[in-house]
């Protein structure tokens, strides 16, 4: 889509910066409408002698004062009149950095359906209490859009795509003054409009004029809040089916960010250990309710999964949402669990092993082993809760750079004999080489088999899965045949009150004969996917793949 955009300047008495700003506009080439919000003199006549329609500048004069937002809207029809797509809105105080409009602009291209807006990168200028009341607005405007995605709600610097502007100001009554801002973002966000935030210097001049209104616009702003929280609510089936799209789609489960901060981490970990896990889960209830209700990729990849795995059951249970948040909730039980078991909370007696006699044998066995395991169950509890000699010889892949702030909590806990985790993205020869020297000093390498790998998502193999076809990475496979040892799944599973985890032997040694590698490679794919599809039907609640696991409908035979 080409857009068409032009500028809006909305001003009352700000004038004498108003010239720099006007040229700094016309200089990218935008019409500028300049609305003057009834300026008393002399800013009045200065700003009327900006009106220079032939040369671009256009000054529109409401004779009474109506506030920014009016004065705003106004140059929006004015906008629209003129046949934009698109308008920059820039405040008249010459607050803002104008050098980021390039790259707001350029993001409006990228994005013609959303609103690109600053958010503030301050200097020692801003007043505190400034701060202070912004942020108050912020927590407020996450809560309304139960989102984290407007970072700053009122930055006087956007670009607006006026066809969805339009149309939410012939629905809606939007707040005419310093309520306008925060408002118009938040309900174009209800209407499906994402967000594009971008980082504006911002200064306060000295004996810079503000037309903010301490006593009269904190009210309005307060008055406009309690309204959207309550419309919020009204209306919160149509705002969840209406939510803006990620405006850049997820192609991998590695590129899916870590939600949450850390501190929030540190309270669910104090809460446990103040309150137990049954408290602690009471606590986390409507935390998980957030992400579960905000998380949309996660939230399709476990109603998909659990209606296919329920189906293919057997099952005559129908999933809806309440289906989906057990599943997160129960997912948030895993890491909650996992952080017990670290921390000394869950004794190793919790855990039983379903075949002892096997893991003893593996245990004496000096070739060592390669351990494939799964995102079902809880593995990393099993880590936790292992024999400490067993603990020592483990060496884990894994790629955990979308759960740091969990990995750096829970690594506060680990003691020396916790073993080694690598941070790899793809199993290249200088790594298994070096995985090599391991297994012959008899120790075990664990890594999973139901994701793809990072940067080799063409390194797959199709498999039937829960009556579809899904991809499933070859390098577990192809690292045990480098490895020439004995190949082990290992799966731990929550059973009641405790968890019950089992070794079972896969391949004695995995053979790749030239002239059917690839043949071989998909039995090996193939066998894995049988075993985990098994596990997954025993309790669906249990699998923890919270991204799309490209599962296809198996071709007609």
């Amino acid at each position: 889509m080409t857009i068409r955009p032009c500028a809006i300047v909305p001003s009352r008495n700000h004038w004498q910066a108003l010239p720099d700003i006007v040229g700094r506009l016309r200089a990218l080439g935008l019409p500028v409408f300049v609305i003057d919000d009834g300026s008393d003199e002399p800013a009045a006549a200065a700003i009327a002698s900006l009106d220079a329609p032939s040369d671009g500048v256009t000054v529109h004069r409401l004779a009474v004062n109506q506030g920014k937002g009016a004065a705003v809207a106004e140059g929006f029809r004015h906008a629209i009149a003129g046949g934009f797509t698109h308008a920059v809105q820039a405040d008249a105080d010459g607050q803002h950095d104008l050098g980021a409009l390039p790259e707001l602009l350029a993001r409006a291209r990228a994005h013609p359906h959303a609103v690109v807006s600053g958010y503030p990168a301050y200097d020692a200028s801003v007043p505190r209490s400034r701060r202070i009341g912004r942020w108050a607005t912020h927590v407020w405007v996450f809560v309304e859009t139960l989102s984290f995605r407007i970072t700053d709600s009122m930055c006087g610097l956007r670009v607006y795509p006026l066809d969805e502007v339009g149309r939410l100001l012939a629905a809606e009554k939007l707040g005419r003054r310093m309520d306008f801002d925060t408002e118009i973002m938040v309900r174009l966000f209800w209407r499906g409009v994402p967000p594009v935030m971008v980082p504006v210097r911002v200064t306060y001049p000295p004996g810079n004029l503000s037309n903010f209104d301490l006593l009269a616009d904190n009210l309005r702003i307060t008055w406009m809040h309690t309204r959207l929280v309550l419309t919020a609510l009204f209306r919160l089936p149509s705002i969840l089916r209406h939510r803006p799209p990620p405006l850049e789609a997820t192609a991998h489960w590695a590129q899916l960010r870590e939600r949450g901060a850390f501190w929030g981490l540190r309270f669910i970990a104090a809460a446990y250990r103040l309150l137990g896990r049954g408290g602690c889960r009471a606590v986390m209830a409507p935390i998980v309710l957030y992400f579960y209700v905000t998380g949309e990729t996660q939230r399709r990849a476990s109603l998909d999964f659990l209606a296919r795995a329920f189906a293919v059951a057997g099952s005559p249970r129908r999933i809806a949402w309440w289906h989906g948040y057990r599943h997160v909730m129960n997912f948030a039980s895993r890491a909650l669990d996992a952080f017990a078991a670290w921390t000394g909370g869950i004794p190793s007696s919790a855990m039983a092993i379903d075949d002892p006699q096997t893991l003893e044998r593996a245990a004496a066995d000096p070739r060592g082993a390669l351990l494939v395991v799964s995102h079902v169950g809880n593995v990393e509890l099993a880590r936790a809760l292992m024999r400490p000699d067993l603990r020592r010889r483990l060496t884990v892949l894994a790629h955990s750079r979308n759960a740091e702030h969990y990995n750096r909590l829970v690594a506060r806990f680990r003691d020396r004999e916790a073993g080694q985790v690598m941070q790899v993205t793809d199993v290249g020869p200088d790594m298994a080489i070096a995985l090599r020297e391991r297994i012959a000093r008899g120790e075990w390498v664990a890594i999973a088999g139901d994701r793809v790998p990072v940067l080799s998502q063409g390194r797959v193999c199709a498999a039937p899965f829960l009556g579809g076809v899904a991809p499933f990475p070859q390098g577990p496979w192809l690292l045990g045949s480098l490895l020439e040892c004995p190949v082990y799944l290992f799966f731990c599973r929550r059973e009641g009150a405790g968890w019950k985890a089992r070794l079972e032997p896969f391949s004695d040694r995995i053979a790749l004969p030239r002239g059917a590698r690839e043949t071989a490679l998909a039995g090996y794919v193939a066998g894995y996917a049988r075993r985990l599809e098994a596990e997954c039907l025993f309790d669906p609640f249990q699998w923890y793949n919270f991204f799309d696991f490209a599962i296809k409908e198996s071709p007609p035979r």
